[in-house]
């Protein structure tokens, strides 16, 4: 079969809710660099996400409430990482029947303590696809959804055609992200394909933060500037 007429269709019938196909060679040189050889070796990048529930996001002003907190970690995170997972498991195993390769990288694993960083970045990925922009937050803000989604990727050399282009920047000149944040994390400076995350978010601080929630019997969880971006709420 073709697989750009079956593997959408059988995403979306295994729950993804966003689904599309980038062209990597615009992005090599970073791609190179953050995952190596093997991961850069790849023509075209299949993103998958999956929608969170707006019932779990909107409680998260409150998530020093155990409850709250806990029940974000469980569905909003664990139980979603593990679903994506499974669908770009079973779409490579029919991708690498139809003779091609595929790679899944994982929803959420990072392969560098220090950087913090995937094997491959699903937010890139996925704005190379036309599926949304990096925003402020450095979070995948989707037109539909705003970033209240979460993305997994499944690396490929199979002849799949691309979605779309990397979509222009809808942030503007909102800063409710850099606002809300408890640790001040953001710089505000809008994403630039060329310029280190570094210059937007330090993501050392912010694991650093859910650590000393941890620390603190706390279950550690934040997610204020995936709740507060206007594209978004309902």
């Amino acid at each position: 079969m073709a697989p750009d007429k079956n593997i959408e269709g059988l995403a979306e019938n295994w729950g993804a809710d966003f689904f599309g196909v980038a062209e990597l060679s615009p992005a090599r040189d970073a791609i190179l660099e953050q995952g190596g050889a093997v991961i850069a070796e790849y023509p075209r990048a299949i993103s998958i996400g999956i929608a969170l529930l707006d019932t779990i996001v909107d409680q998260l002003p409150q998530r020093a409430e155990r409850a709250v907190a806990i029940n974000y970690q469980h569905h909003g995170y664990d139980l979603i990482n593990q679903r994506l997972d499974l669908i770009s498991s079973r779409l490579s195993s029919v991708i690498q029947s139809d003779g091609y390769k595929a790679l899944p990288v994982p929803a959420s694993k990072t392969i560098d303590d220090e950087k913090l960083v995937a094997a491959f970045s699903h937010k890139m990925g996925a704005h190379l696809a036309g599926l949304g922009w990096i925003g402020k937050n450095c979070l995948l803000i989707t037109p539909e959804r705003g970033p209240r989604v979460r993305w997994a990727t499944i690396l490929t050399d199979a002849p799949l055609k691309v979605t779309g282009e990397s979509m222009e920047d809808g942030c503007g000149d909102c800063q409710k992200c850099v606002e809300i944040c408890p640790i001040n994390a953001f710089t505000g400076q809008p994403f630039r394909e060329k310029e280190a995350r570094e210059a937007r978010f330090d993501a050392g601080k912010c694991d650093r933060y859910l650590t000393r929630l941890e620390e603190q019997n706390h279950v550690g969880v934040c997610g204020l500037c995936l709740y507060i971006c206007p594209y978004g709420r309902q």
